[in-house]
């Protein structure tokens, strides 16, 4: 087999091996990530973390996950474009979409321009699901402090630029011109089941809350309970095996096929 002919194959091969051994890597690294999440105390607003936190030191557990219904403490933020559409936390993005000429390349670029980004939270609590007149609440501290892929995104409008006589001298003078108005605006909506990871603290003899933890572990809020939750890490924990399963099959196929191939040519060259 000839030099210029191996070097794609040994390439093929070389990289489907060193991509199988990445994949698993990642794959052992989210295990290791679920069984710590597994190890996470969870709890919901309910009489029972009522019990545990007065039995706790300082009436503080560190850092344990409460599932629970969004229930806003006063009246809900409305949405700016839907209506009947109540949440807790809002978060409303504004840009702008302009061509710029590239007088290197010769082409038109895109550039977004005057982007706006208004965050706004209202106090709200987590209460246990299906309870129609909760006895204990867990109040959440800081949500625009948390991290977390936890707002929904319930409204988006791209509205196209004209293209008037202004528009027309901008881009005779400056080289750039408007394109379009996007708006963004994203929930997290009232009645949402969201899970909370961050220390819970009992305070003033019956009153609940979660904060951001003072050891310096993540604060996280998620939409969903807290068995979704460990389900969507246990499915990219299955991905990234799949993946160096197949990466692996891949390279050792075609390892295979190559040898095959030079077996058989050594042997016709005998004959």
């Amino acid at each position: 087999m000839s030099d210029t002919f191996a070097t794609p194959w040994a390439l093929l091969i070389g990289s489907s091996f060193a991509f199988s051994g990445l994949f698993y890597h990642l794959y052992q690294e989210k295990k290791k990530e679920i069984v710590k999440l597994k190890e996470i105390p969870k709890f919901q607003p309910d009489n029972h973390l009522l019990k545990i936190l007065k039995a706790s030191p300082h009436h503080r557990l560190q850092y344990v996950a409460v599932e629970g219904v969004i229930q806003p403490d006063g009246d809900p933020i409305a949405s700016q474009y839907v209506p009947k559409c109540f949440g807790v936390v809002q978060k409303v993005i504004i840009e702008e979409n302009w061509k710029v000429w590239n007088s290197i390349t010769n082409k038109w670029t895109n550039k977004t321009m005057n982007q706006k980004v208004s965050n706004n939270a209202v106090p709200f609590s987590l209460v246990s699901p299906g309870s129609y007149i909760p006895d204990t609440l867990v109040k959440v501290q800081s949500p625009l402090q948390a991290s977390g892929d936890f707002l929904e995104l319930v409204f988006k409008q791209r509205k196209l630029s004209q293209g008037g006589v202004v528009d027309a001298v901008l881009q005779g003078v400056s080289g750039e011109r408007p394109v379009s108005r996007d708006v963004r605006e994203e929930m997290l909506t009232v009645g949402t089941p969201l899970t909370a990871f961050g220390e819970v603290v009992l305070e003033y003899g019956e009153k609940i809350s979660i904060h951001p933890p003072r050891d310096g572990r993540t604060y996280v809020l998620m939409v969903g309970d807290h068995r979704s939750f460990i389900e969507r890490h246990e499915g990219t924990a299955g991905w990234w095996k799949a993946l160096s399963a197949f990466c692996g099959i891949t390279g050792s196929a075609v390892l295979a096929g190559v040898i095959y191939d030079a077996t058989k040519g050594h042997g016709d060259r005998r004959k």
